[in-house]
């Protein structure tokens, strides 16, 4: 799983390794993964420095001074590894990014999952994402209004990417449970106060999983200790038949809009 806390992570840790730091080589194993030629590569990647690392949405954006991006979409499974030759990740990488004596491997990408773009072709691809959850003029108020011409389930709603970016299946049973609804309850019917109260478990949840280290289940270098220290802390997620860490009833699984969720259903309520 790769949503915005784990993405949020990877774009610190990224910025802490390589901001300002120079390409010296970028190596393509499986030329499904990035949508441009060799000597596209060779000509606007290779030598070139990042400036910074950008999260927009479950995207991450590497910021070249030559004013291109990289833009760098990860499914599940996926994850970075910063290694070297001699300390690689356990399984293949379909891309390596080079700086220097040090590597960046893309485990787990899939068709176009890395893209070389302009700032433009960026827009044309990012632009209709609705506003990140930290975003500072994002109230409450205009969080509600986000939503209010949808009429399906809240949890087809948090995670559409043109409403809010960033949340995906896993955090929003989490905010869900934080926020004492159902994630099948229903839109319009939802009160003002339900929707106080999952504007404020929204920036609760996903600041904790971000200070906990997120759920990835691979780590980012060898010594790192921090990736994956919140999945100890989910209270619904992947807990089907577990006791309620509120209540004490047993957590369930259902489907909602075609995607599994999980619920409990004597403390979440569908107002």
């Amino acid at each position: 799983m790769q949503e915005l806390p784990e993405l949020d992570i990877y774009r610190a840790l990224l910025a802490e390794q390589f901001a300002g730091v120079r390409i010296t080589g970028i190596e393509v194993k499986n030329s499904k993964t990035f949508q441009v030629s060799p000597e596209r590569l060779e000509h606007d990647v290779a030598g070139k420095a990042v400036w910074f690392v950008e999260r927009r949405g479950k995207q991450l954006l590497f910021h070249l001074d030559n004013g291109k991006r990289l833009m760098l979409h990860m499914a599940q499974g996926a994850y970075l590894y910063k290694g070297s030759d001699v300390d690689q990740p356990k399984r293949p990488a379909q891309l390596i990014i080079r700086f220097s004596d040090q590597a960046l491997y893309c485990i787990g990408l899939r068709a176009d999952d890395m893209q070389l773009l302009s700032v433009k072709e960026v827009e044309e691809k990012l632009g209709r994402l609705g506003p990140d959850p930290f975003e500072k003029w994002l109230t409450v108020d205009r969080f509600i209004d986000r939503f209010a011409k949808k009429r399906g389930t809240l949890k087809a709603a948090l995670i559409d990417q043109n409403i809010i970016s960033g949340i995906g299946s896993v955090y929003a049973d989490e905010i869900c449970f934080d926020a004492e609804v159902r994630p099948d309850a229903k839109i319009p019917v939802l009160e003002r106060e339900t929707w106080e109260r999952l504007y404020v478990s929204t920036h609760k949840v996903l600041k904790e999983a971000i200070s906990k280290g997120g759920a990835g289940e691979q780590p980012f270098a060898e010594d790192d200790s921090l990736t994956g220290g919140y999945l100890a802390h989910f209270k619904v997620y992947n807990r089907e038949g577990q006791s309620c860490p509120r209540c004490g009833a047993t957590i369930v699984r259902m489907d909602v809009s075609t995607r599994k969720a999980y619920v409990c259903l004597s403390c979440q309520k569908d107002q």
